[in-house]
């Protein structure tokens, strides 16, 4: 049987393993190479650069754990539903990675920072789906009329405690899932049209 060619995805799931049993210090594009069983030169032809290859799984790793988020923000119902639904689906992606993968996920939160294009676009992504539903919001007359991208960034950064990797230790903390929700409906009230002001 012909071995199986070298394609992009082959070389990043052997990085991924790489970087779960070395680590993002040690691991290397030959210890990739070894893994496939292929010459470096081989993973070079794919990716030009140890830097590039770090990139490119950084962006796998991100789209992966998020990858249900843009069909939640493309739904159709009513946004006040969606959002909650988007920012819960966000927070559980984030806890699935850290609890099944404790070390990948802290070798992630290590390329994260030396990839901070690969992360700087992603959250930009899930911002512009975040007022995507805002922008829904506002035109079905749920929400107030707003800066939907501003309010889409207040709504990330309000909710930061919930996704951002800095506070993984904190996501398995008894009543984690009640202030989550309590953040969550915080979020809602102002964003709904009919807050009374009193």
């Amino acid at each position: 049987m012909p071995p199986e060619p070298l394609t992009r995805d082959r070389v990043l799931e052997a990085t991924e393993d790489v970087l779960r049993r070395y680590g993002p210090a040690k691991a290397t594009v030959v210890d990739v190479a070894r893994a496939l069983g292929v010459s470096h030169g081989s993973v070079y032809r794919h990716f030009r650069s140890k830097a590039e290859l770090r990139e490119a799984v950084t962006q796998k790793w991100l789209a992966e754990a998020h990858a249900a988020l843009a069909d939640i923000a493309a739904q159709d119902g009513p946004a006040s539903e969606r959002l909650p639904r988007w920012l819960a689906e966000l927070f559980a992606a984030k806890r699935r990675k850290a609890g099944l993968d404790p070390e990948l996920f802290a070798t992630f939160q290590v390329l994260a920072r030396d990839n901070s294009g690969a992360v700087s676009r992603h959250v930009q992504e899930t911002i512009d789906q975040l007022a995507g539903i805002v922008a829904d919001g506002v035109g079905r007359g749920e929400f107030a009329p707003c800066d939907q991208a501003a309010t889409a960034r207040a709504v990330w950064d309000a909710t930061c405690r919930f996704h951002d990797p800095a506070h993984a230790a904190e996501w398995t903390l008894p009543g984690i899932d009640a202030e989550f929700t309590a953040v969550c409906e915080l979020v809602l009230r102002g964003l709904r049209k009919d807050v009374r002001k009193d």
